[in-house]
């Protein structure tokens, strides 16, 4: 059984294992058809993970009807029962949700070979052929990519307990790497996904029943709830990788934000959740850092804020080019499906894109400390 959602109690050092974060794969499920054979808890909590990941992806491709047509409205019990019941057990949603599309979602063909896409397929799949495989393995290069930082972060919190300004200043060192090699990562996007298939396919199939228009009074999941349900689709939100780095670093979004980042939360394992939650209350970095005054670990921490920044611009860049022009492509070219359209100005989570992003943006560099602070 998966932990609760509510934070587990902090103790140092600081383990990523204890919240299901893996030290060589990070917030990925570690070699998913790999059975585990030394702890049978882990490998049930396995068996759900990819359970839920099966009967998230037969409900998308149910309700979206392979993008034909208008959605469905009622989920049969055959399949609301049993997603809703390994929903429960995981904590999770029973949606699709990134854990599901990405997290969970990749194998190595040659297992002793690198994580590159090359050798990389995906478990289960939708509409969007090479488009599709790519903007998940893309995806899950990115959630690798991460895994110095998270280190690093650990790596810092321990530095700060044991007042070592030369261990946080490496742990800064490499927290900033590993997100400028996030952005670089992200970058391969373009090489292997078409935004149009994006656009007009793929993420028809991610959007979920929460704020969309094309489903405005959500789905009923028959057998479990006679009134409909609302749930978000997937969203990079949900990825537990930059609201780690926003926790650490001390980034303090607006309002509004801070409202969907937050509900994007109820959609991460809940192991991951409580990882998030213990970074909020554990010993403040940038306080630390003010306190010791202007120095090497200042300017290290400044250039983590600026590489977020950077990061999150190419981000708005990315979704330039995937949503907003493809969509105005699709409506030159006259498409007349609305399931598409009726969200182009919005994620798949539900949220005004755009403004969203560029506020998240803003707020990160804000963050940037004054060296005569």
């Amino acid at each position: 059984m998966e932990p609760q959602s509510q934070s587990m109690t902090l103790e140092v050092p600081l383990s990523l294992g204890r919240y299901h974060i893996s030290e060589e794969y990070g917030f990925l499920l570690p070699n998913p058809l790999m059975p585990l054979l030394d702890c049978r808890f882990l490998k049930s909590y396995r068996e759900q993970r990819l359970a839920h990941m099966a009967l998230a992806a037969i409900t998308m491709g149910f309700v979206w009807q392979e993008g034909e047509g208008q959605p469905q409205k009622v989920l049969p019990r055959s399949l609301a029962i049993p997603f809703v019941e390994v929903s429960r057990n995981l904590g999770l949603p029973p949606i699709l949700v990134h854990s599901d599309l990405v997290l969970t979602n990749w194998t190595k063909r040659n297992p002793e070979g690198p994580l590159e896409i090359s050798n990389l397929e995906t478990i289960i799949s939708f509409p969007g052929g090479e488009s599709l495989r790519g903007f998940i393995l893309v995806t899950v290069l990115v959630e690798k990519a991460a895994v110095p930082g998270l280190k690093a972060l650990v790596q810092g919190m321990e530095a700060i307990r044991q007042h070592s300004q030369d261990t946080l200043l490496e742990a800064l060192q490499q927290l900033r790497l590993s997100i400028q090699d996030i952005t670089r990562a992200l970058a391969q996007m373009h090489d292997y996904v078409d935004p149009d298939i994006f656009y007009s396919v793929i993420r028809i199939f991610l959007s979920g029943w929460k704020d969309n228009p094309a489903m405005p009074v959500g789905l009923v999941y028959e057998g479990v709830a006679t009134e409909p349900l609302k749930y978000s689709g997937g969203s990079a939100a949900q990825s537990s990788v930059l609201h780690a780095f926003d926790e650490f670093l001390g980034i303090e979004h607006c309002k509004e934000s801070v409202g969907f980042l937050h509900r994007m939360r109820d959609y991460m394992p809940p192991s991951h959740k409580a990882f998030l939650e213990d970074l909020h209350v554990a010993p403040s970095l940038r306080d630390y850092i003010l306190a010791s005054g202007p120095g090497d670990c200042l300017m290290a921490y400044n250039q983590c804020v600026e590489a977020l920044g950077e990061l999150r611009s190419y981000h708005i860049n990315v979704v330039a080019r995937y949503i907003i022009s493809a969509a105005t492509r699709a409506r030159s070219r006259g498409l007349t499906n609305p399931s598409p359209h009726a969200l182009e100005d919005r994620g798949t989570g539900g949220t005004a894109m755009l403004s969203f992003l560029k506020s998240v943006r803003e707020k990160t560099m804000e963050a940037l400390l004054c060296p005569g602070a």
